[in-house]
């Protein structure tokens, strides 16, 4: 009688556990990352589509006929415009010969240590241009754009004047677009030829103007006017 050794089973040791830990650990942080990637991808994106905005509205054409052009104020020295103001006030001054609208009004509040407002000082400049005291109007309390076109929307709305072309650099085009929106001017933009920074300062000006107008259309440009850092 022969003897047979019993069948040996397989192996039963269990398999071992899997890397990282188990499932419901492991990938915790995966769904965080994921959400912070949409989110950054989101801001990218919404900031560049306003970069080319701001870039549109700085290409802008011949202005339409309106009630008045506004002068948004820059710079004086002792009652000279500086050359930023002047480009703004010299395009203001065609735009008035041209018929575009019967009167000019110049922005524009004192800095601190000025003797002139920068709205005095364009209005100074203007007249000397030969342009009537009757055509040209003052506001001169404004510190920032949002002040000046809120300042000139009160004293307008008397005289039933809401129909603007404001001028201004050219990268300031959109935002004041939005400003006069939200201040109640129904406004075109005329960019002074001139008045632009040119090359690395340009493309700063351009980049700083995406970042206001896109902050602005969130919270308001007049909220952000007064919460800059």
């Amino acid at each position: 009688m022969s003897l047979t050794a019993p069948p040996v089973e397989p192996s039963q040791d269990p398999e071992p556990p899997p890397a990282g830990g188990p499932p419901g650990r492991r990938r915790w942080w995966r769904w965080p990352v994921r959400l912070a990637i949409v989110a950054l991808a989101l801001v990218v994106g919404y900031f560049a589509i306003t970069f080319v905005q701001v870039w549109q509205a700085s290409k802008a054409g011949e202005p339409q006929a309106a009630q008045a052009i506004v002068v948004l104020g820059a710079a004086q020295y002792n009652g000279r415009p500086s050359p930023v103001l002047e480009a703004r006030l010299r395009h203001a001054l065609d735009l008035y010969e041209d018929g575009k609208a019967p009167m000019v009004v110049v922005t524009g509040g004192r800095q601190e240590g000025d003797r002139y407002t920068e709205a005095t000082a364009g209005y100074n400049w203007l007249r000397h241009q030969g342009v009537p005291d009757a055509a040209i109007l003052k506001e001169v309390q404004g510190r920032n754009t949002w002040e000046s076109l809120a300042s000139v929307a009160r004293f307008l709305r008397p005289l039933e004047v809401s129909d603007v072309i404001l001028v201004s650099d050219a990268s300031h085009s959109l935002r004041l677009r939005g400003v006069s929106d939200e201040v109640g001017l129904d406004s075109s933009v005329s960019p002074a030829p001139g008045a632009e920074p040119r090359g690395v300062r340009h493309l700063r000006a351009m980049a700083r103007e995406t970042v206001a107008v896109g902050m602005g259309r969130l919270v308001g440009y007049r909220w952000l006017t007064y919460h800059e850092p």
